[in-house]
């Protein structure tokens, strides 16, 4: 290496190690770790190795066998959920649990494991949208391939491990977890959303939910549905207000593709949207919403042109 390539390096290491004002605000107060993108991965795929045992697992079709390899799984979901959630508690500017690190892996110990104890529930509900989409798609044959190749498996599985985490105010980890799956499959959900049981999601690139949404049950969407925000509210100093503003979707509703639906309105039960609308107020249940018939505006000739 010579002299001058040695200069170029020490001069960008010596700049670039130096803490600069935005990112110090951008910085939680304190110096612990943060949060590992990689750990939480590896949470992900444990939880489900436990809720589809047979799929993400090595089959064991004995019951002592299966018992002691999901709790080996649960072990090791217990240390690392622990770990990263005290990570990520180092967010959370109103949480009196980060005085000291021992009270910060103590609240993370203490939701952990009611975590944990979510995760039967989660496997019924996640069984009720495997379900769901095998009911709805002529072109699913078994439920294996239901599990192992769609899309919306991975993106819901993801999902309501972060609604969870969400629900228990766990910062940061819930968005690290749905983003990976959006990476992934295409399908953003936010953590927040709240959606009910039998939800499917057909094909699911470019599908939007945001954060305040709620869907009811047995609901499915088509690719590129947007459930989003039509407009924001701000407080006096012009900052924007987290408050509800994305719609709400009642029982036995089909959304088809590249529809959007924006604001708190409410799409009543047993309602169809039609592919490519723009939906901004609420439809009373039993509603179809379809586009306007298309106008033939064609010349013989080239007259009227």
């Amino acid at each position: 290496m010579d002299q001058t390539t040695n200069d170029i390096l020490l001069k960008n290491v010596t700049q670039l190690s130096k803490l600069t004002e935005q990112e110090v605000g951008m910085m939680p107060a304190t110096v612990a770790p943060l949060p590992s993108v990689e750990q939480v991965k590896q949470i992900v795929a444990i939880v489900k190795k436990i809720i589809f045992p047979d799929y993400f697992n090595q089959r064991q079709p004995d019951e002592t066998l299966r018992s002691y390899t999901i709790g080996v799984h649960m072990e090791e979901l217990h240390r690392l959920l622990t770990k990263q959630i005290a990570h990520g508690l180092q967010f959370c500017e109103d949480c009196e649990c980060i005085k000291s690190k021992q009270q910060v892996y103590q609240e993370a110990e203490r939701l952990s494991l009611q975590f944990i104890d979510s995760l039967p529930d989660m496997k019924r509900v996640l069984y009720t949208d495997i379900q769901a989409m095998f009911d709805n798609d002529p072109a699913a044959p078994n439920y294996g391939e239901v599990i192992f190749c769609y899309p919306v498996v991975n993106a819901m599985t993801h999902y309501r491990i972060a609604h969870r985490l969400h629900q228990l105010k766990v910062p940061v980890i819930p968005r690290i977890i749905t983003e990976q799956a959006h990476s992934k499959t295409g399908i953003d959900i936010h953590p927040g959303a709240t959606i009910g049981e039998y939800f499917a999601i057909d094909h699911g690139t470019g599908v939007v939910i945001g954060e305040t949404t709620i869907i009811g049950n047995h609901v499915t969407l088509y690719q590129g549905v947007t459930l989003g925000a039509k407009s924001f509210k701000y407080d006096a100093d012009g900052n924007m207000l987290n408050v509800p503003r994305h719609p709400i979707i009642e029982d036995h509703v089909t959304i088809y593709s590249n529809a959007s639906v924006l604001g708190r309105i409410t799409i009543g039960h047993h309602s169809t949207i039609g592919g490519n609308i723009w939906l901004t107020h609420s439809v009373p249940p039993n509603s179809r919403i379809l586009q306007s018939k298309a106008v033939d505006a064609s010349y013989d000739g080239g007259l009227g042109i």
